[in-house]
């Protein structure tokens, strides 16, 4: 009696062994050195960006297995495990950086609001409350889904699709609401804020001085890091949108390494850039600065009408 290879039919090849042990391995250091970066720095964005390298190597390191066994291929709960990790460790990517750019944003400081329902658009989805909402169901759906494919039932199995489907969908929402509010802050850094801001960080690095969260590549690039980054989520998640009724084509290795795995990867790696992520204390004292900046500008104007 002839067995079925799941790990096979998922798109799960023996050519990709050598592929999911560099990625594992790649993604061992990073969680290592994400790790010590939140110990030093604490803040939650390493915290986040630490677990979801931690998923990454257990996702990928299951997918070697599954790759070069099998008698692994066989074991469609194991299948199940590498889908379900892979699809929802997304959460911890997605998450860290829309926290990284809110952060950001906090410290900057809110400009003159934008008009209708732009500034609206943006309060919505400025909501880190709505948004881990949305991300809790993505993965939720993801969950649901995986734990329903070992059914025998095609209506179960179709159920599973739509779960899948609305999984995808969310984080892709989710995706293109990062790079609308890293775009917002990109507009407030460059055009909104361009007095206060100015003052603040000045105020900022005089009171901090030289340190390596102050590197000049993160001061002078931040702004293109964060929409870089938000770019890399919108095309991981915009290639499994695009191939969701097309499960053979999102599996195949061609595409689904550069485009999902490599995406992901990269913006991995540009959360390493220095002075990018803020820690805790950092993000107190900007606060604090940003307080006393806006008092200084309410006793201008008071001045200022009074000597008119």
């Amino acid at each position: 009696m002839s067995t079925i290879n799941y790990a096979r039919l998922e798109g799960i090849q023996k050519s990709e062994l050598p592929g999911a042990i560099i990625m594992a391995a790649v993604y061992l250091p990073l969680f290592i050195f994400n790790v010590i970066r939140s110990i030093r720095h604490p803040t939650y964005v390493l915290v986040v960006l630490s677990f979801f390298c931690i998923v990454r190597v257990t996702a990928f390191t299951l997918r070697a297995i599954l790759a070069g066994s099998d008698n692994a291929g066989e074991n469609v709960s194991l299948v199940i495990a590498e889908l379900v990790i892979y699809s929802v460790g997304f959460f911890g990517l997605l998450y860290s950086a829309y926290t990284l750019v809110l952060d950001r944003e906090r410290m900057v400081g809110r400009g003159k609001p934008l008009p209708g329902p732009i500034s609206f658009l943006i309060t919505i989805i400025s909501n880190r409350t709505i948004i881990r909402v949305a991300l809790t169901a993505a993965v939720a759906l993801g969950v649901a889904a995986g734990s329903m494919l070992d059914s025998s039932q095609q209506s179960t199995l179709n159920t599973a699709n739509s779960l899948r489907k609305a999984s995808i969908y969310i984080f892709l929402a989710v995706s293109a609401c990062l790079v609308l509010v890293a775009s917002h802050l990109a507009y407030e850094e460059i055009h909104g804020v361009p007095r206060r801001f100015c003052r603040l960080m000045f105020a900022y690095m005089r009171s901090a001085g030289p340190t390596n969260h102050d590197a000049p590549v993160g001061r002078r690039y931040r702004i293109f890091v964060l929409l870089a980054i938000a770019f890399l989520c919108l095309a991981r998640e915009a290639f499994y949108a695009a191939t969701a009724n097309d499960v053979v084509r999102q599996d195949n290795p061609r595409l689904w390494y550069p485009l999902s795995a490599l995406t992901e990867l990269l913006a991995v790696l540009l959360f390493a850039v220095p002075g990018l992520v803020p820690s805790r204390r950092e993000i107190t004292e900007a606060d604090e600065q940003l307080k006393a900046t806006d008092l200084d500008s309410d006793l201008e104007l008071h001045r200022g009408g009074r000597s008119a």
